[in-house]
């Protein structure tokens, strides 16, 4: 994800990304629609830039896996407290990775599939996934349901503060 570029994504649907992975092993991975909205509404706010990859760090530049990890910790450590029982989780973009796939395996019931999407270049290395303890396995699908937010809006935001907004915006 950390080195997905902007022509990696599929354009003007958002549905899929061209994903290049080990071995130079290209792929193309369709998108859920959750991740589909939030990614064009990214698009859509990504701050102009230089560097041509999707996701950048504070200065502009390609985010980089450990980057992405501090975020992640950051806003796990901002969930924990609405929802207390993360602090006994390990929570690192390799458990998003694993939890992926078992959401993957459980939508398609197809094992090829998730070796496909994950990049693995051998299903014996996937079979992991069908030996996982059916409790722990609801456990990981429970935690990854995507949270019921509705997209809110911004009431009484002043006009001095979109004024700011704006220009910062523009640059």
């Amino acid at each position: 994800m950390t080195g997905l570029q902007l022509d990696d994504v599929n354009r003007p649907t958002v549905d899929a990304v061209h994903v290049l992975g080990k071995g130079r092993r290209e792929r193309v991975l369709p998108l859920w629609k959750e991740t589909q909205t939030v990614l064009r509404d990214w698009l859509r706010i990504r701050p102009a830039a230089d560097d041509q990859a999707v996701f950048l760090n504070a200065r502009g530049e390609a985010m980089g896996r450990h980057g992405f990890a501090n975020r992640l910790a950051a806003h796990v450590k901002t969930a924990q407290r609405s929802a207390p029982s993360l602090t006994r989780k390990s929570v690192t973009p390799h458990v998003l990775r694993h939890t992926c796939a078992i959401h993957t395996l459980e939508a398609t019931g197809d094992i090829r599939r998730v070796a496909l999407w994950l990049g693995h270049s051998s299903v014996t290395s996937t079979e992991i996934y069908l030996r996982i303890d059916p409790s722990e396995k609801l456990d990981i699908l429970d935690a990854g349901a995507p949270p019921q937010i509705k997209r809110g809006t911004f009431n009484g935001v002043s006009d001095r503060l979109l004024a700011m907004l704006e220009a910062s915006h523009a640059r």
